[in-house]
């Protein structure tokens, strides 16, 4: 629990976006059920927690958005 509340929800490694955060805590609940229930260690968290965070710029990437007021550019019709 304690890992939950301190460790996985740092400001610097966690998602900035909502959905990146949502994505993240699923990530690390997944892994850190199959550590516990597959691996001989009883640092299940910490382990989800650091393969959570080195999945961070992955989410990022995925998940950001837009800056306000950007319009994503159309692709411009040749015109034969």
């Amino acid at each position: 629990m304690l890992g939950a509340f301190f460790m996985a929800t740092d400001y610097v490694t966690s998602p900035v976006d909502t959905a990146g955060k949502v994505i993240y805590a699923a990530l690390l609940g997944i892994l850190k059920g199959l550590f516990r229930l597959f691996g001989s260690s009883a640092e299940g968290v910490a382990y989800a927690i650091i393969i959570g965070n080195i999945m961070v710029p992955l989410i990022e990437k995925i998940t950001v958005p837009r800056a306000f007021g950007v319009v994503k550019e159309k692709r411009a019709k040749e015109v034969s």
